[in-house]
C-alpha cells in the first residue's frame, strides 16, 4: 500500500511507493530518502526517449545515497578539455526526498519545495549542497525534492531529425524527465508526508529557466501550485530550425572525437569511420563521454558563432513545448500560479574568460546591434556608457541574458497571476574587491544556509560575512513564507505595470519601483521580437 511506513531500530524508515519499498535514515534530526528512481534507465533504446515509467524492484531498495549525477564534463566544460569527462552514469534520473520528522508535525502534510538544479543544462546534480536543502526543512518544517535529469547531449539537444519508423529521438529530454518528476511528486509525495496539492517549484539560473519552461508546458499544469524563478535566462529557448542546426553540427563533430579516439586507442593515426556511418548509428552507439566531449566543442564554439545563443536549451517543437515561454506570458497562455522572479544585481561579471557564454566580447555584442533596429543602438549605448568596455559589457551581457527577460516575464504574468520581483544586491567584500559584486549564483550559499562550505568562506574572508548570511536567512524565510500560501513578505508588493515595485535584497532591504527604467525603455526597443 502506497504510503506504508516503518521505524528500525538503527534509525532507518521504510516507505512504501510506486515500485516498491525504499529504506532512508535518520540523519541530524531529519529523515532522508536519496537516489530512488523516478522513470525507468534511460538507456540502451531509452537513450533519446522520453522517460519511462518506474520498472518495480523486489525487496527494500537503499536509499541512503545519491543516485549518478548525468554524464557531464568534470569541470566547467567551457573551462576545461574535452578529454576532461566524469565518469557517470546514464542511469540517473533519481529523486532525494529530505523531510522533518514526523513526530515534529503529526499527521499534517507539509509543504513541498522542488529544486531544479542549475549548471547550464550540463553540469551538476542533486548531490551538490542545494540538493540536500536542509536549511528549508529546518526552518520551514517542509518536504524538500531534489533530483537529477538528463543534461547535455543526452537532455538538451534536439536529435529528432534523425528519427526513423523503429528509432525516434524525442526533443525536449531534461524537460520531459522534470515533468516526469513532478508526477513522481504527485503520485509518492504524500508517503512521506508532503501535501501533492502545495507543491512549489523554484531554481536558479538554467534550474531557473526550466522554472519558466515548465509554466510554457502543457504537461505540467496542475503539477505545481507555486513558482520561483532565480536568476533565470527565460529567453534561452530556440525553434526546432536552430536547434537542427546545432544537431546537425554536433553529430559532425562526434563523428570526429570517435575518429580521434579509435586512432588514439590503436595508437595509429585517427581513423576515420565507414563512410555509411549514419548519424543515429553514431548516436546511439557512442559512448556516453564521447558524447559529452563533443557538446563541449560544440559550447565552445556557440557564443561566438552565435552571439546571444546557448546550445544547450529547451527547443520549441510545437508539441511538448508548442510555443516560446516569453510568447506563452505574453498571451496569458503560461500556467497561472503565484510567482517570484529576480536576478543578481550584476550577473554578467563573472562570465570572463574561456566561461565567457555571454554577449560581452566586442564582437558579439557587435553582432547583437547589427540585428537590432537602427533607431534603438544609440539609446542602447546610452544605457551603457563606455560600451564595450570590460564592465559596461558585462552588465550589458547580463541583462541581455538574465535581467531584461526575467522583467519582460514579471510584466507579462503580473497581468494574469500574483508576481513578486527582487534583486539581490549583497555582496561580500572580496567580490566587490574583484569587481563581481553581486553576481549570478552569489546568493545560493546564504540562501540554502551553507556559508560554512570552503568558496562561501573564501567570499567572505575580507569581510560581510554577517551581512551576507542574514540577507540568505531572510530570503529563506521569504521562499518558505511562499511555499505555505502566503505572500512572501508583508512589506514586499506584488509587481504590477506601470509602477513594477521590486525588492532589492540588501544589507537593509528596500523597495524600488521600476528600478533601472532607462535600461529597460532601451532594451524594450533593442529587442522588439519576443519570439
Amino acid at each position: 500500500m502506497i504510503g506504508r511506513r516503518r521505524w528500525h531500530d538503527d534509525e532507518t524508515v521504510d516507505v512504501q511507493i510506486v515500485g516498491g519499498v525504499v529504506r532512508g535514515v535518520r540523519e541530524r534530526g531529519l529523515l532522508a530518502w536519496r537516489g530512488i528512481p523516478y522513470a525507468a534507465p534511460p538507456v540502451g533504446r531509452r537513450r533519446f526517449a522520453s522517460p519511462a515509467a518506474v520498472v518495480p524492484w523486489a525487496g527494500i531498495r537503499d536509499a541512503s545515497d545519491f543516485g549518478s549525477a548525468a554524464p557531464q564534463a568534470l569541470r566547467n566544460p567551457l573551462v576545461h578539455t574535452p578529454a576532461d569527462v566524469i565518469a557517470a552514469d546514464e542511469d540517473c534520473l533519481t529523486v532525494n526526498v529530505h523531510a522533518p520528522l514526523w513526530d515534529d508535525h503529526g499527521s499534517n502534510p507539509l509543504p513541498v519545495m522542488v529544486y531544479i538544479h542549475g549548471g547550464g543544462y550540463s553540469a551538476g546534480s542533486s548531490r551538490d549542497f542545494s540538493g540536500q536543502g536542509e536549511g528549508f526543512v529546518r526552518d520551514g518544517h517542509v518536504v524538500y525534492v531534489s533530483f537529477n535529469y538528463r543534461l547535455g547531449p543526452l537532455g538538451y539537444l534536439d536529435f529528432s531529425r534523425y528519427s526513423t519508423r523503429d528509432r525516434r529521438f524525442e526533443s525536449n529530454l531534461g524537460l520531459r524527465d522534470q515533468v516526469a518528476l513532478l508526477r513522481w511528486v504527485r503520485d509518492n509525495i504524500g508517503a512521506f508526508g508532503g501535501d501533492a496539492e502545495n507543491v512549489t517549484v523554484f531554481g536558479a539560473s538554467a534550474g531557473g529557466n526550466a522554472v519558466t519552461t515548465l509554466m510554457a508546458t502543457p504537461s505540467a499544469r496542475g503539477l505545481f501550485a507555486r513558482a520561483i524563478a532565480q536568476s533565470p535566462p527565460p529567453g534561452a529557448v530556440y525553434p526546432s530550425s536552430m536547434s537542427a542546426r546545432w544537431a546537425g553540427e554536433f553529430v559532425e563533430i562526434l563523428r570526429g572525437v570517435l575518429e580521434s579516439r579509435a586512432g588514439h586507442e590503436l595508437e595509429e593515426p585517427a581513423q576515420a569511420l565507414p563512410v555509411d556511418t549514419t548519424a543515429r548509428e553514431l548516436l546511439t552507439t557512442a559512448a556516453p563521454g564521447a558524447l559529452v566531449a563533443a557538446c563541449t566543442v560544440l559550447q565552445m564554439r556557440t557564443p561566438d558563432a552565435y552571439p546571444g545563443m546557448f546550445c544547450l536549451a529547451p527547443v520549441i517543437d510545437g508539441d511538448f513545448l508548442p510555443h516560446h515561454p516569453l510568447r506563452a506570458f505574453r498571451d496569458g497562455t503560461a500556467y497561472r500560479v503565484p510567482l517570484v522572479i529576480g536576478t543578481n544585481n550584476r550577473e554578467g561579471a563573472i562570465f570572463r574568460g574561456r566561461v565567457d557564454i555571454l554577449p560581452r566580447t566586442p564582437a558579439r555584442i557587435e553582432a547583437l546591434f547589427a540585428r537590432a533596429p537602427a533607431g534603438s543602438r544609440r539609446r542602447m549605448r546610452a544605457a551603457y556608457p563606455g560600451l564595450p568596455a570590460r564592465r559596461a559589457a558585462a552588465d550589458f551581457g547580463g541583462d541581455f541574458g538574465f535581467w531584461f527577460p526575467s522583467t519582460q516575464v514579471a510584466d507579462y504574468h503580473s497581468r494574469f497571476a500574483a508576481t513578486w520581483a527582487y534583486r539581490f544586491d549583497v555582496a561580500p567584500r572580496l567580490l566587490e574587491i574583484l569587481g563581481l559584486d553581486a553576481t549570478h549564483g552569489v546568493e545560493m550559499f546564504a540562501l540554502f544556509a551553507r556559508t560554512d562550505l570552503a568558496m562561501a568562506r573564501i567570499i567572505t574572508a575580507f569581510g560581510g560575512a554577517e551581512e551576507y548570511a542574514a540577507a540568505g536567512h531572510r530570503m529563506r524565510t521569504m521562499w518558505l513564507r511562499f511555499a505555505a500560501g502566503a505572500p512572501p513578505e508583508q512589506t514586499w508588493p506584488s509587481y504590477r505595470e506601470p509602477d513594477r515595485s521590486t525588492l532589492i535584497i540588501d544589507e537593509t532591504d528596500r523597495v524600488e519601483h521600476d528600478p533601472r527604467r532607462e535600461r529597460r525603455r532601451a532594451w524594450h526597443q533593442f529587442l522588439p521580437d519576443i519570439g
